[in-house]
């Protein structure tokens, strides 16, 4: 953006005259980004505010790990895929979570092994 070598301080002298303003988030211990799918987690990130217009922007550096969601399983679901599969409750959970909670495939999942 800025030809050649620029000092830091004439950068920022330039940028307040812009009307833009940084400030770095100080103790940051963890952000998460929450998805349907699952949640984004950063462990120490440098998170840095800008505001300029009226409009501020967040920028997060570090390193990002996805942990997936579990799904939310209905009790109903649980009874249906244990009566069904012809086996215990807890046995049809664990199938119900990874099968993201599809019942169907729970129940072949069960009845084929």
């Amino acid at each position: 953006m800025f030809p050649g070598k620029i000092n830091p301080r004439k950068m920022k002298q330039m940028m307040k005259q812009m009307g833009m303003e940084m400030e770095e988030l100080e103790g940051v211990e963890k952000v998460v980004i929450y998805t349907p799918a699952g949640n984004y987690v950063f462990d120490d990130a440098q998170v840095v505010a800008t505001t300029m217009q009226g409009v501020t922007t967040y920028q997060l550096t570090g390193e990002a790990r996805f942990e997936e969601a579990v799904p939310e399983i209905p009790d109903e679901d649980v009874d249906l895929v244990a009566s069904q599969a012809g086996v215990a409750g807890e046995v049809a959970k664990k199938a119900l979570i990874e099968t993201r909670g599809d019942i169907a495939e729970a129940i072949l999942k069960l009845t084929q092994q």
